[in-house]
């Protein structure tokens, strides 16, 4: 091009605006290679300890609701001064999942209503200002963490426990990414826009569609009795259920005004920010074998 072209004109002595740059491909909002290492390395742990030792799994999951439960009660206090009962509720969450893997549902009820009250009776030891509001978001905590982690003891108590726990959390991550890829590239629709504008209806039915997928073939490989249309079901239900949970904690996040629950795992936020699909899942796959093969 000559100077005419880029050069001053001589009507006003400046340079005519570059021309706009092409638009950039669309690209993930996260570190995507610390993501996957530290995918790589969680999955890593938790295969090692689900097949080497069995028990030794529960105290990933008493480490993951430990972690988590501290996660939230510090934002909670950062953002809203809301102060609850930490220290009952993280042994009671240990508790909670041990006696879901020892003793059954009737195990883990117990556990998490003991829970509850001491937590009760631990914040009436401090200031009766706002007792009723921080005793509301520990009941909350304590339902929302380590009961709905205490369905993953329960589902590793079976006797082929190391399978069902490993067929929950493949199609829980196979869920995410699937939502994820097809949202990424193909998704146009909002899902839920006021709660979390990046999911997509998109990336909905990729959700559905791979965890079906995957669903079904586990089912007929990994679980004994199990048929294909089974998992389908299943895989279904943990598409639904996943999502629900990735909205609802995006809910609290947005109501505390933050975008991470924690940054203990690069790429991925805090331990919170995983279990927000795994943990309303947890139920829906302890509940749906249970029809499908029976508890044992």
């Amino acid at each position: 091009m000559n100077e005419s072209t880029w050069g001053p004109t001589p009507a006003t002595g400046r340079a005519p605006a570059e021309p706009p740059a092409p638009p950039r491909k669309k690209r993930a909002g996260r570190d995507l290679r610390a993501a996957v290492g530290v995918g790589v390395g969680l999955g890593a742990v938790v295969l090692a300890a689900l097949f080497v030792y069995r028990p030794a799994f529960l105290v990933v999951i008493a480490a993951a609701v430990v972690v988590g439960l501290w996660e939230l009660s510090t934002r909670l206090v950062e953002r809203k001064d809301v102060r609850v009962p930490l220290v009952p509720l993280a042994l009671g969450g240990v508790a909670t999942v041990v006696a879901g893997y020892l003793g059954g549902t009737e195990g883990a009820w117990s556990a998490m209503a003991l829970t509850v009250l001491a937590t009760c009776l631990w914040r009436m030891f401090s200031s009766p200002e706002n007792y009723l509001r921080d005793v509301t978001a520990g009941v909350f905590a304590a339902f929302y963490v380590p009961f709905l982690a205490s369905f993953v003891a329960l589902m590793l108590a079976a006797d082929d426990g190391q399978w069902r726990v490993a067929v929950f959390i493949l199609l829980t991550v196979v869920s995410d990414t699937g939502a994820y890829a097809v949202g990424w590239r193909f998704g146009r629709s909002k899902l839920a826009p006021r709660i979390s504008p990046g999911k997509t209806r998109e990336g909905l039915a990729g959700a559905v569609f791979f965890a079906a997928v995957a669903g079904a073939l586990s089912m007929m490989w990994l679980i004994d009795d199990g048929t294909w249309w089974q998992g389908v079901l299943l895989g279904l239900g943990v598409a639904i259920s996943a999502t629900l949970g990735d909205l609802g904690e995006s809910m609290i996040k947005r109501d505390l005004g933050i975008k991470d629950m924690g940054s203990l795992l690069p790429g991925h936020g805090g331990i919170m920010d995983r279990l927000d699909s795994l943990l309303p899942t947890a139920p829906v796959v302890w509940l749906l074998l249970a029809v499908f093969v029976g508890v044992e």
